[in-house]
């Protein structure tokens, strides 16, 4: 567990999982993605899946996983409406960087939309290469997919 101005950094649990799909609007706005949010990731790479915890709820997570060729997969990141800009994003994701190094993870990768211009941002501003890979996630469905050494510390804010 990390703690840091308040805010706790564990392993998500059951109960974490249903209270971010309770607030879903509060992470994501007016895109429905509930249905890429997946409660066996949680019960099955549970010191992968974390939740950022303060008095007042969960301001952000990260569900992810390591894979059994050594790659530290980010499937989902989100900070709540109110903890953007705080860093909470950027210190999610050296967490998940921490347990998936410990799981034996040699790179990180994540993958949105080429149309996703703030994730594209965020994560070339974190040190990730990027490329766009056409018909990556089914034919014509163009992504841009994202790859960093775990062990590289995160640039500060």
């Amino acid at each position: 567990m990390i703690v840091t101005m308040g805010i706790r950094i564990a392993p998500a649990g059951v109960a974490d999982f249903h209270q971010v799909l309770a607030d879903h609007a509060r992470y994501w706005g007016e895109r429905d993605l509930r249905a890429l949010h997946l409660l066996a990731l949680v019960q099955e790479f549970g010191s992968t899946c974390l939740v950022a915890r303060a008095e007042d709820g969960i301001r952000g997570y990260v569900f992810g996983f390591v894979t059994p060729e050594g790659t530290g997969y980010v499937h989902l990141i989100a900070t709540r409406d109110d903890a953007r800009g705080t860093g909470l994003g950027r210190r999610l994701y050296a967490a998940f960087a921490e347990a998936a190094h410990r799981h034996g993870a040699r790179r990180l990768k994540a993958i949105t939309s080429v149309t996703n211009t703030g994730s594209i941002a965020f994560h070339r501003s974190l040190g990730f290469a990027v490329k766009i890979v056409d018909d990556y996630d089914g034919q014509g469905r163009t992504m841009a997919v994202f790859e960093r050494d775990p062990a590289v510390p995160f640039p500060a804010p």
